[in-house]
């Protein structure tokens, strides 16, 4: 039964009473599976500026050092014979280095510069002053005196610019014992620009502290725990490929109906309602009134009003009316049926183009429902191994690594709200400010967590288990991809697109094999 109601509120909508009948066309019968939170296959690449993190933990590069600028007319002196990247360049004595472990899977590494290599940073950032600089009564490039070239430059930016080549330097070199280990782009320098400046002043040497995130180890609960799976798939019946077939057939012959008005009996199963529906809340004392939405309804005859009351069951979607005591009012503006015409052959090419028998038309929706059904089953059944499999491991998560798989979560979000909604430049600002996005991160952090609990353990029995694709498969799904962000006119690294291709081949081979290995029990509900 469909009715069209009119709230109290002045919305309008079509609600179906028959429970047994969900109103969604054929190709949305998979919407009451819940989504799973890590796809592996068929996962959409949206924009690379949304990455997910890899869990190959890409061997660390030193970031950018943002410490206080050195005027314009010095910057390119003060950096440009230094090494950068994972480049180490030759020092002319060790540095020492001490490795202390932190919470969140953190390492301290305390780095002290003995004076021979700070001695030599100050030369090469001397002799690179004295190539760009510009001092009055000396030519372009040649020998400036010490004094003469301090002087003009200034004593701070030369102490400055030497500060952050001795940092540029030596971090590769401090960086080796956490190399294969450390994330990528989590490296912290703690220790204060100011105070490093002191120690380089007063004692012609460096003290140090980087703070780095290091890959998690994962420890699994039992031991091979996920060799042996054992699990239960709840699947919607709303899925079964005979009963949506027969259900789509029966949405789109009635769509072929016209629109009768009842005028001789009342609301009936199949018919099309228009009500006046008002709802409150009532107290003990039939106080303290409240609206509540509009709710379902049957049984009413056109031009009648009808009062009835009901309690929300606790299963209600809407938790802030499980248990409530309502009151209904109800006022059936008008009420039609549908005047359906015969379903036999003649019909089939309006069922479903290019059909000539009413049994072809069944063939092949059944044959599109099937599709669907397979695919929904491989979803719940990925859903439900992912989850386990997330209770199934414990592991340090580096804050870093948190907060970089939140905010693509988030960004991910905001690219689907806004494909469906078109926000304008002030709202997707407002979504997309660091106040919003902390928000979320805080208020989603067990649903975060999993992701990369579950990002772990797939990557880990991928490692375990030597799992391997073929490099033509790496390539095709390469190739499809790009030709997915041209055809979309969107931007992309084709290094990340082979990343992240990886990643979902890795993530479809373990959930492979793992479906092979454990015992799967379906249940229809």
């Amino acid at each position: 039964m469909e009715l069209c109601l009119s709230s109290t509120t002045t919305t309008t909508r079509v609600l179906n009473l028959n429970s047994s009948r969900p109103s969604h066309t054929l190709l949305c019968s998979t919407n009451s599976l819940k989504d799973p939170l890590l796809q592996f296959k068929h996962r959409p690449f949206t924009s690379l500026k949304l990455p997910s993190p890899s869990r190959q933990f890409h061997l660390l590069q030193p970031p950018p050092l943002a410490f206080p600028p050195i005027p314009s007319r010095f910057t390119a002196s003060a950096s440009s014979s230094v090494a950068t990247g994972n480049e180490k360049d030759q020092l002319p004595a060790d540095i020492e280095v001490k490795e202390t472990p932190e919470p969140n899977c953190s390492v301290r590494l305390s780095v002290e510069v003995p004076p021979a290599v700070c001695d030599d940073c100050y030369k090469r950032v001397l002799n690179e002053f004295m190539k760009q600089a510009k001092v009055p009564g000396f030519r372009p490039g040649k020998n400036v005196p010490e004094s003469i070239l301090i002087s003009y430059v200034g004593k701070k930016h030369v102490q400055k610019a030497t500060v952050e080549s001795i940092l540029k330097r030596t971090l590769p070199h401090a960086m080796s014992s956490v190399t294969g280990r450390a994330l990528k782009d989590s490296v912290r320098i703690v220790t204060k620009f100011s105070e490093m400046e002191q120690t380089y002043s007063s004692l012609n040497s460096l003290r140090y502290d980087v703070i780095v995130d290091v890959a998690p180890q994962v420890k699994w609960i039992p031991e091979n725990g996920y060799k042996n799976l054992k699990i239960v798939v709840e699947i919607d019946s709303d899925i079964d490929a005979s009963r949506a077939s027969e259900q789509e057939l029966r949405r789109r012959h009635k769509s072929l109906g016209s629109m009768r008005i009842v005028t001789d009996r009342g609301l009936q199963i199949g018919d099309v309602a228009v009500l006046d529906i008002s709802a409150t809340t009532m107290g003990q004392d039939e106080s303290n009134v409240q609206k509540i939405p509009s709710a379902e309804t049957k049984g009413i005859q056109r031009g009648e009003t009808k009062s009835f009351e009901r309690v929300f069951p606790e299963s209600w979607k809407q938790e802030n009316l499980r248990g409530v005591h309502a009151k209904f009012t109800v006022e059936c503006k008008e009420l039609f049926y549908r005047d359906l015409p015969e379903l036999d052959d003649s019909l089939a090419d309006r069922l479903l183009t290019g059909c000539t028998t009413l049994k072809q038309v069944k063939e092949l929706l059944f044959q599109r429902c099937l599709e669907v059904e397979q695919t929904a089953r491989e979803q719940a059944t990925d859903n439900v191994i992912l989850d386990q499999l997330q209770k199934m491991v414990e592991a340090d998560i580096p804050q870093s690594l948190f907060e970089e798989q939140g905010r693509q979560l988030y960004g991910a979000k905001l690219l689907q709200i806004q494909a469906s909604m078109k926000l304008n430049e002030q709202q997707l600002a407002s979504l997309s400010s660091p106040k919003a996005v902390n928000e979320y991160l805080e208020n989603q952090k067990d649903n975060i967590l999993n992701v990369i609990k579950q990002n772990l353990a797939v990557g880990d029995i991928y490692k375990r288990e030597n799992l391997q694709f073929s490099t033509d498969e790496l390539v095709k799904e390469v190739e499809n991809s790009i030709a997915e962000f041209k055809r979309e006119k969107q931007e992309y690294d084709e290094e990340r697109v082979r990343e992240q291709v990886q990643e979902i081949l890795e993530g479809a081979k373990v959930l492979e094999w793992l479906k092979e290995h454990a015992e799967i029990q379906y249940i229809t509900r």
